[in-house]
């Protein structure tokens, strides 16, 4: 019987440990329901599918980078840039596609610059994404003379328009959550990052071109800040400069309250998803509850907070394990 229960058990805190994080989500909906009745309406909950597209996708490049010991802090200044110039190309030369990839490239290439500064001249890629954070937002105000770009009539598909019954931006969302998933789990390069991200050095060791797997990691997250710049500037309809600020820390936020861990080498696309539902769905009841916005700023704050304070500790649990199980081989 006993035997019985310490499985029962067993297999209880498992799913805890692999499944909390939707298990949280279920709790802010059925919270959320309960503080206001039009939450749960297919109105609302389009609109913040609608709304938080854009840093779901830049948290899936987040999540790469993160689980390769990594990080992000310039994707909602690339953004903006990525995402003013593909506006310009548009009204220029009318064509939707060229714009698309337009804003690819751009992200892509400030994305590149990020990753030789991290693995050719070995700076903290905290303080080599900072520094792009500053050069690629001045380059979009100097582009723009800081003004707005209006009328960008059919640019606005990406954003506004809809495939069937799904909004466009949903379906970008589901695409490349389903890209993260399988790069993540079946791939090759997918294994290195996780293999990097938990230990380098042995990562050298095994034979894995870690400052390769850096470099794609950081082209891979510039794909998907261009995609992410593309879809901003189309709901919004116009190209913003000034768009997009702080977007990186919500994607950050989705990422680590998802599961992804900051020391690297944890991390799941599903988990992504869930945060930024999570973060989504608490900042749309807070606006139904019409809670002050300051207050909802404290209320973000602290929900970063919470979620690092949680991975530090999960992970000196693990370490802690880690050596028990160490020390007692040993004593064996």
């Amino acid at each position: 019987m006993k035997a019985i229960s310490g499985k029962f058990e067993l297999a209880i805190n498992k799913v805890r440990k692999k499944h909390s994080i939707f298990l949280i989500l279920f709790a802010v909906i059925v919270v959320s329901t309960l503080i206001n009745s039009n939450f749960l309406t297919t109105g609302n909950l389009t609109n913040v599918s609608r709304q938080i597209a854009v840093t779901t996708i830049l948290a899936f490049g987040e999540t790469i980078l993160i689980i390769c010991g990594m990080i992000d802090l310039s994707s909602g200044s690339v953004l903006a840039l990525s995402g003013v110039l593909s506006v310009s190309v548009f009204k220029m030369t009318g064509s939707l596609t060229l714009a698309f990839f337009v804003a690819i490239f751009v992200a892509v290439f400030c994305n590149l610059i990020n990753a030789l500064m991290v693995t050719r001249f070995k700076a903290p890629p905290f303080i080599a994404t900072l520094a792009m954070l500053a050069m690629a937002r001045g380059a979009a105000l100097l582009y723009t003379n800081g003004q707005n770009i209006y009328q960008i009539d059919d640019y606005t598909v990406f954003g506004q328009g809809s495939i069937g019954f799904i909004p466009t931006p949903i379906v970008f969302l589901l695409v490349f959550f389903v890209l993260t998933w399988y790069i993540l789990n079946h791939t090759r390069f997918g294994r290195s990052l996780f293999a990097i991200g938990g230990n380098e050095e042995a990562a050298i060791a095994s034979g894995i071109n870690v400052n390769k797997n850096k470099i794609i990691a950081y082209l891979v997250n510039g794909v998907l800040v261009g995609v992410a710049g593309v879809l901003f500037m189309s709901r919004v309809n116009s190209g913003l400069p000034n768009g997009a600020i702080g977007y990186e820390f919500h994607a950050l936020t989705s990422s680590i309250i998802g599961g992804t861990s900051f020391s690297g080498g944890v991390g799941t696309a599903g988990g992504t998803v869930a945060g930024a539902f999570i973060v989504g769905f608490l900042n749309n009841i807070m606006n139904l509850a019409s809670v002050n916005s300051y207050l909802q700023q404290i209320v973000r704050g602290a929900i970063i907070a919470l979620a690092v304070i949680y991975d530090v500790k999960s992970k000196g649990k693990k370490d802690k394990q880690k050596l028990g199980s160490i020390s007692s081989q040993d004593k064996k």
